[in-house]
């Protein structure tokens, strides 16, 4: 039966982990799942397919081809996915920094970027997909995954610091902060927060916090499909209809009405899945 789930990590792995998001989904039928645009989210993930894998194209012409996991990037523009007709997704969402605490990988060198995983961390998770793809059961598949994140944790020589946690309350977006203030709490200067921000994040806090505003526009709108434009504006932030449409057409390059329109056609909206 389809399903998508949203899933807390297991206590030890919470400053480096936000939830995982499971999904699954199955086309019986001969017809060819249509594409989905993954619009740009506050977010780096590590996505493991155990099942049928996707394509990934850029509108810049860059076709990646199906893997059996995926480390992403912090996103800016929109991605394609094209997914097969039995598609199983368990993605690890990291908290801001917590792929480069994790890691030491400098988030900057990922963004809007989609790499083979195994590329990346190599034989220990192609260990993990072997094992993956070899059970049907959820709950196991949380398990593998979580003890490969759990090794890397525990190898890890970097601490989290005050910037980590202004990444996770910019994340909260219930209010909006000035680089000032985001740099004090961080015990920086602006210029130190500013280069550590982008090593630990991607992208530079300015713009992650644009980007938290229009992920959140996009969610209330899949949450509520009734609401109209302005209220959507008013409600996250933004002064007016006019700096949201500008903020999609930066993001996705169509107006939030036909970005809407193209997104209630991805493939889990047949069966009534909605990400919000």
């Amino acid at each position: 039966m389809p399903f998508f789930h949203n899933l807390q990590p297991t206590y030890a792995l919470r400053d480096y982990v936000k939830m995982y998001r499971f999904l699954y989904f199955s086309f019986t039928d001969s017809t060819l799942p249509p594409a989905k645009a993954y619009p740009p989210r506050p977010e780096v993930t590590l996505s493991f397919y155990p099942r049928d894998t996707e394509t990934t194209k850029y509108d810049d012409g860059r076709v990646i081809a199906p893997v059996r996991s995926a480390l992403i990037g912090q996103p800016s523009v929109v991605s394609h996915r094209h997914v097969g007709k039995e598609f199983v997704l368990f993605q690890v969402v990291f908290q801001p920094g917590g792929l480069f605490r994790m890691t030491g990988i400098p988030n900057h060198e990922l963004t809007d970027q989609y790499f083979d995983a195994e590329s990346v961390f190599g034989n220990e998770i192609v260990l993990v997909n072997q094992r993956l793809n070899s059970t049907a059961n959820f709950g196991e598949m949380k398990h593998i995954i979580e003890g490969f994140l759990l090794d890397l944790a525990s190898k890890s020589k970097y601490e989290s610091r005050p910037i980590d946690k202004v990444g996770m309350v910019m994340l909260d977006g219930k209010n909006n902060f000035s680089l000032d203030w985001l740099a004090k709490e961080s015990c920086l200067s602006n210029k130190q927060f500013e280069r550590n921000f982008n090593e630990r994040i991607g992208i530079n806090p300015k713009y992650f916090a644009r980007i938290i505003r229009f992920d959140k526009a996009f969610r209330l709108k899949n949450a509520f499909p009734n609401k109209d434009w302005l209220s959507i504006a008013l409600e996250c932030g933004y002064y007016d209809y006019q700096h949201l449409v500008r903020d999609y057409k930066e993001f996705t390059g169509m107006t939030p009405a036909n970005f809407y329109s193209q997104d209630i056609k991805a493939p889990e909206r047949k069966f009534g899945i909605i990400e919000v």
